[in-house]
C-alpha cells in the first residue's frame, strides 16, 4: 500500500533530502527509505509537506494541471481593505503573469506555535492574517500576492493541501497516514527522472 506522509515543515528548512550547506534539510526529521517530497515548500515558510513512496500519488498531488487547492494562513503587515483582497480574488498580474483566482479571507490570528525565531515586527504598523487557498504553484506565489497588493507576508504557514491537514501535528514531526491502493495504483519513478537532491538515506 502507498505510503503518504504529513509533515510539519519547520521554519528554515529545506525540502529535501540531500545537503545544502549549512541549512537544515528533511534529513534530520524524516528517517523513512524510498519517501519523496511531493511538491515543495519554500524554505522560509512553515506547514504542511507531503511525501510519497508512490510515483503516481507523487505526481498527482505535485503536478499543476491536477490544482490540488492549498490553503494558507499569512501574516501580514497592514490590514488590507476589501479593493485589495477582491484584486487577489479576481487574479493578480504577476511578472510571469495572470495568478488564477484566489479564495482569500481575513481571518482572526490562527492558534499556532511560535516560530524561532519571531517575526521582525513594526511597533507602529499593525499585522494582520489572511486565510489564501490557490489552486495553482507559482513560485514564492502567496507572499509576490500579498506584496502586489501593498502587504508584505511577515509569516507564512501552509495549513492544507486538498482535503489533508497539518492539524495536530508538531513542527517537526509527522503522520503516516494510509491511501486506498485501488485509486492510487501504485507504480515506479520513471527511470529517467531525477531525484539525487531529494533521495533519503538510511540511517544505521
Amino acid at each position: 500500500m502507498p505510503k503518504l506522509i504529513l509533515f510539519n515543515k519547520p521554519y528554515q528548512v529545506m525540502s529535501q533530502f540531500s545537503e545544502s550547506g549549512d541549512k537544515e534539510t528533511l534529513a534530520k526529521y524524516i528517517n523513512i527509505a524510498d519517501v519523496y517530497p511531493a511538491g515543495r515548500l519554500d524554505y522560509d515558510s512553515e506547514g504542511l509537506l507531503l511525501l510519497t513512496d508512490d510515483g503516481q500519488l507523487q505526481h498527482r498531488i505535485a503536478h499543476p494541471k491536477h490544482k490540488s487547492p492549498k490553503t494558507y494562513w499569512a501574516q501580514v503587515e497592514g490590514i488590507p481593505c476589501d479593493t485589495s483582497l477582491n484584486k487577489m480574488r479576481q487574479g493578480l498580474e504577476l511578472k510571469d503573469g495572470l495568478t488564477l483566482p484566489a479564495i482569500v479571507n481575513i481571518i482572526d490570528e490562527p492558534d499556532l506555535w511560535e516560530r524561532t525565531p519571531p517575526i521582525r515586527q513594526r511597533a507602529n504598523i499593525p499585522t494582520s492574517w489572511l486565510e489564501i487557498t490557490i489552486s495553482e504553484g507559482k513560485n514564492r506565489q502567496v507572499r509576490r500576492m500579498t506584496a502586489a497588493i501593498g502587504h508584505p507576508t511577515l509569516r507564512l504557514v501552509r495549513s492544507k493541501i486538498g482535503d489533508r491537514s497539518v492539524e495536530n501535528i508538531v513542527p517537526g514531526e509527522y503522520r503516516e497516514i494510509e491511501v486506498d491502493a485501488t485509486i492510487q495504483k501504485k507504480r515506479p519513478y520513471p527511470k529517467k527522472r531525477n531525484f539525487d537532491k531529494m533521495r533519503p538515506r538510511n540511517k544505521r
